[in-house]
């Protein structure tokens, strides 16, 4: 009977040294997939990323472009004219306008009655006023606008003290 459980043993080790290089096999290609796998969802963060990135650069480029416009519409508007028909006409436009960089996530500077910050507004001067407090903005003689915390134009302004 020893024999036979000898031979026995020898058998199962010969059946576990047969299935170790097959389960050691499929062990290296399954943590091959794997990292595959994580390679392959990480270029897709990573190229999705860019994709926005680009996006914004050029979103901004051509809003930047179109900010000149947008200025000269409200000009229209401020001035006086007989023909109420032509005045709303360019109101009209120039809500369209708004409401279309506003969908785009655009938003208008706040300036006036607000602290200087060089991160947003660009002081073309300085005025002393004892009423108004320190750094404070006076005046704007151009609007400013961002996408969330990115400035497409810095507002142009005239600040107190």
């Amino acid at each position: 009977m020893a024999e036979a459980e000898k031979k026995e043993e020898l058998e199962e080790k010969e059946e576990n040294l047969e299935i170790d290089p097959k389960q050691q096999e499929i062990d290296e290609i399954t943590d091959r997939y794997k990292r595959v796998l994580a390679e392959f969802e990480n270029h897709k963060k990573r190229s999705q990323k860019e994709r926005d990135n680009l996006y914004n650069i050029i979103l901004t480029d051509i809003i930047g472009n179109m900010l000149p416009i947008l200025d000269n519409l409200e000009n229209a508007v401020k001035v006086e004219t007989k023909d109420e028909e032509f005045k709303k006409g360019i109101e009209l436009v120039l809500k369209q306008f708004q409401d279309t960089l506003k969908s785009k996530g655009v938003e208008e500077i706040k300036t006036i009655g607000q602290t200087f910050d060089p991160e947003l507004h660009e002081a073309v001067s300085s005025i002393q006023d004892e009423t108004k407090g320190e750094k404070e903005i006076v005046q704007e003689y151009r609007k400013g606008y961002k996408i969330g915390t990115k400035v497409i134009r810095h507002s142009m302004v005239v600040v107190a003290n």
